[in-house]
């Protein structure tokens, strides 16, 4: 089983070595007290990056002008840059944000109603190999900072005007965010302190493929967050074809764990199953599903596919979905199923960063 906090990589010294002020591992209060200044503007520098969407330490207007001026020449407040923003008819945004070292990111904006919900990534990459999603297709890189977390979230309450904030997070981006508990647990800290996104932790959900010592340890340090559980299959054959790593795991152990988690947070699990055309779509599948779930509180979330281009997955047809999903209400389930969003830019994890690659390695067409 992979690890669960294991730097897979040294993270790269960002540029001229200069603090990140967004990272909680800074001691910005002690910084202030070096530079003769009283500690708790640190609490006005925050409010201004979170609540009040300052874009550099010049925008802090009610900081002294001689503090403002060392910010910006010690201090880094974004570590990375918009390479791509694309914004979708039905209002979704999407940002690929390269990062300092030049690896690249996906984060996404949606708006569905009053709701404003960010889905954002832990890794750069993934290792779980899931077959028909481009995060993992060329592997993991690194693990994300807690900075580089919080950055996704800052970039996206950009896009808001003024007058509207986040609502909701789902930790749904690229890698698998139990894989990285030890950047993202303190990232999400960050984004409920009420003195800056103010987002509740009963809107934040954590997406894994199910790894039971992480979901474990989530048990023990912080069981209030939504847990979402892909599964993709209902029996260990299917699901490690569409899922490899399920091969060292099991489904048996996954659900054991999903189970530990909801009486120990009292949080209804959510399954989710992505619904790929001639192979995880029959009403034999559903069935199996139904099963497998038995009496269990759960919600099952079905994600009809999104095709990505050189992958040989197919989107499930209305009529098979419809059938799907009739077979799990007939048998009780709870079911809902996820309204396609941002398909004209690429929205789907992954999809943008591969095609950013991808175009980037093409070599140029020669004149002659």
């Amino acid at each position: 089983m992979p690890p669960n906090t294991t730097p897979l990589t040294m993270v790269p010294a960002p540029p001229n070595n200069q603090p990140h002020v967004l990272d909680p591992e800074f001691d910005l209060p002690a910084w202030l007290s070096n530079a003769g200044q009283p500690a708790w503007r640190a609490k006005a520098i925050y409010r201004w990056l979170h609540a009040r969407r300052a874009e550099s330490f010049s925008d802090m207007t009610d900081l002294p002008n001689d503090l403002r001026l060392r910010l910006e020449a010690e201090m880094q407040i974004w570590t990375t840059d918009v390479a791509r923003h694309q914004v979708a008819e039905d209002g979704t945004e999407k940002l690929l944000l390269q990062l300092h070292d030049k690896q690249q990111i996906e984060c996404v904006l949606l708006r569905d109603g009053i709701r404003r919900t960010v889905c954002i990534s832990s890794q750069v990459g993934c290792a779980m190999g899931c077959v028909f999603c481009a995060s993992g297709l060329d592997g993991v890189i690194r693990n994300l900072t807690t900075g580089e977390i919080i950055e996704q979230l800052l970039r996206l309450t950009r896009l808001l005007p003024q007058d509207e904030r986040l609502s909701h997070i789902v930790v749904m981006g690229m890698g698998e965010p139990l894989a990285n508990l030890d950047r993202l647990l303190p990232a999400l800290a960050v984004a409920q302190n009420p003195d800056g996104l103010g987002i509740s932790q009963r809107r934040i959900t954590i997406s894994t493929v199910g790894l039971p010592s992480a979901i474990d340890r989530l048990c023990h340090e912080n069981p209030g967050y939504h847990l979402a559980v892909s599964l993709h299959a209902a029996d260990d054959l299917l699901r490690t074809k569409l899922v490899p790593v399920n091969k060292s795991i099991g489904i048996d152990a996954i659900l054991a764990a999903a189970d530990r988690y909801w009486e120990t947070s009292g949080r209804r699990l959510t399954f989710e199953y992505v619904l790929l055309g001639n192979l995880n779509d029959s009403p034999d599948n559903a069935r199996a599903l139904a099963r497998f779930l038995g009496k269990r509180a759960a919600l099952v979330n079905v994600i009809p596919y999104n095709a990505v281009a050189g992958l040989p997955w197919e989107e499930p047809t209305n009529a098979s979905r419809e059938r799907f999903l009739d077979v799990l209400r007939n048998a009780g389930v709870n079911v809902q199923t996820r309204r396609r969003k941002g398909s004209r830019i690429d929205a789907a994890c992954g999809q943008l960063r591969r095609l950013a690659i991808q175009e980037n390695s093409v070599p140029a067409e020669s004149d002659a």
